[in-house]
């Protein structure tokens, strides 16, 4: 089986957390799964890199926003493979561009294309877990582009989507889909399943927990996705077509 797992800031904000998802992602690989990783920039990486900016330019171009923010995905990448190398699990980071994940020009705000080349076949072809970086790819001009709000789990259903994943598990604060926010709501009821079209919705009307692009995608190219609680055990929601 082909897996893709997403592991958002929260779930990679230090240490410990780190090899708590590593030790997940090996249990799959001892399964005997091929795994792809994707992950997010640590905890509030982004905000802190984008906090330096406004000292150096007042109106920093598209292009080199995109170049900057990129690094934080790139940083945790190369952890999460350090991590797994320590258990014993071969693994290799990939940033946008060496997995070949296309999108346009439109520079923090990307749209994905299409996959380009096979590097990532090819890693897991020699036994090796690929940790990609999420929220960025390459324009055909080869300039780094970012995705936008969501960009990571984007990257995650994109991969799952082209490279005919049989799951898509995006791990994060939460442990599912609720019908509405449970931090704000105590008895909100979470569901098991849910419809691509309904989730849809959900995220359109500001459900935080998937972005609607990455829905769209995921209806689209009839990719399974399970929404997990990085913290917490449990089934977490399907998201598939119902």
């Amino acid at each position: 089986m082909l897996i893709v797992q997403k592991y958002g800031g929260s779930s990679l904000a230090d240490e410990a957390r780190i090899h708590r998802a590593a030790r997940r992602v090996a249990e799959q690989v001892r399964l005997g799964h091929k795994v792809v990783v994707v992950v997010s920039a640590q905890g509030d990486t982004t905000d802190a890199l984008l906090a330096k900016v406004p000292a150096v330019s007042s109106s920093p171009p598209a292009r080199e926003l995109d170049a900057y923010l990129s690094a934080g995905e790139l940083m945790s990448a190369a952890l999460m493979a350090m991590a797994l190398q320590a258990q014993g699990i071969p693994a290799v980071s990939l940033t946008g561009w060496q997995a070949g994940l296309m999108t346009d020009s439109d520079h923090g705000d990307a749209r994905v294309r299409g996959l380009r080349g096979n590097r990532i076949r090819q890693e897991l072809e020699q036994g090796r877990t690929a940790v990609v970086t999420g929220f960025q790819g390459v324009s055909a001009e080869g300039d780094i582009t970012t995705l936008g709000r969501g960009g990571s789990d984007t990257t995650a259903v994109a991969l799952a989507a082209f490279l005919g994943a049989d799951r898509c598990m995006i791990y994060t604060d939460v442990e599912g889909v609720y019908d509405r926010d449970p931090r704000k709501h105590p008895n909100a009821v979470r569901y098991e399943r849910i419809g691509y079209d309904a989730m849809l919705a959900l995220a359109q009307q500001g459900a935080q927990v998937l972005h609607d692009r990455c829905v769209e995608l995921a209806r689209r190219y009839q990719v399974p996705v399970q929404v997990l609680s990085s913290f917490r055990p449990g089934s977490g929601t399907m998201v598939t077509n119902e």
